[in-house]
């Protein structure tokens, strides 16, 4: 087929990648223009440009779509089949979602239409869920509304990241588009029963309520890292938790405040009479670092309590 594909972070390349290995025509690439990064603020291209000009592929990078009639009307004379749509960062009017003979797919990191909206995947770690996955969808108007394609599926477990679910979605969408394309599935129109909606996520989303249980606070640590990132301050100053687990209230305590240390080796109360076990964080300025490289540099004795200022 002659496809668009359109998309910007590290989710989408493997889906690029496949699209173009099944030999199918891309005709272009569209992607969000190159950003400031780093301490230099030195302009940065993502990594679905860098992707796609290693593979030879125009890329367009326009600013907006909505008020750019030129953009809009150069994308209508690429003559598509399809286009495909994975986590490009801008709205596509409706004369562009009717311009391709068969309309615009989106590879959305959720089992539709639970979680609809901009952070699926982290959502759904910090609900609970016990299962995510990806669905192949025909976009409309509405956000995440259209109708289904294709679907699969994967276990969330305890130990399951936003890093590690990211990365198995991101390979699930390159296989399920490539099969959409070749097997045209039926479209299932979504229901209203079990709508969720995956709000854009903001730094304050990483402050740790101690008061709170330790297997909520441990759903926000493995889904909130490594953005914006989980955090709770010591002494007044802001450290990140990058990895902790679960444990149960050491030895001979049997209550203590929630953020209180309970021993020497960063096991912190919660709300639920349980307990965080620390294992990496992040001092201001330096890289994460394991508990006992962390305890060396600024000891947390027994008693001591984080977020409280």
């Amino acid at each position: 087929m002659r496809i668009a594909f359109m998309g910007t972070p590290d989710f989408a390349v493997p889906a690029l990648h496949a699209l173009h290995d099944a030999g199918h025509e891309i005709a272009a690439v569209y992607t969000q223009p190159p950003r400031p990064a780093g301490r230099g603020q030195a302009l940065r291209a993502s990594p679905v440009q860098l992707a796609a000009e290693a593979m030879g592929l125009e890329v367009r990078s326009p600013l907006t779509l909505k008020r750019d009639a030129e953009a809009r009307q150069a994308f209508a004379a690429l003559d598509l089949d399809v286009a495909v749509v994975a986590a490009y960062g801008l709205i596509l009017p409706t004369d562009m979602l009717a311009a391709p003979r068969l309309g615009c797919l989106n590879i959305h990191a959720s089992l539709l239409p639970r979680w609809r909206g901009a952070s699926p995947i982290q959502s759904s770690i910090l609900a609970g869920d016990s299962e995510s996955g990806v669905t192949i969808m025909q976009m409309e108007a509405g956000l995440d509304t259209g109708p289904m394609l294709l679907r699969a599926s994967t276990p969330i477990t305890g130990d399951t990241t936003a890093t590690t679910l990211h990365d198995a979605l991101s390979a699930m969408g390159a296989r399920l588009i490539v099969q959409t394309l070749r097997e045209m599935p039926g479209a299932v129109v979504q229901t209203e029963d079990g709508v969720t909606y995956a709000a854009r996520l903001t730094r304050e989303d990483g402050r740790i309520d101690w008061t709170r249980t330790a297997a909520e606070i441990d759903r926000q640590v493995r889904a909130l890292t490594p953005w914006p990132g989980a955090f709770t301050t010591l002494d007044g100053v802001v450290v990140k938790i990058g990895e902790a687990k679960p444990a149960p209230f050491p030895d001979g305590v049997s209550a203590a405040q929630p953020g209180e240390a309970l021993d020497d080796h960063l096991t912190i109360a919660c709300g639920d009479g349980r307990a965080l076990r620390l294992l990496r964080i992040q001092r201001p300025g330096r890289g994460m670092m394991d508990a006992g490289a962390f305890l060396r540099g600024q000891p947390l004795p027994a008693g001591a309590r984080l977020g409280t200022h």
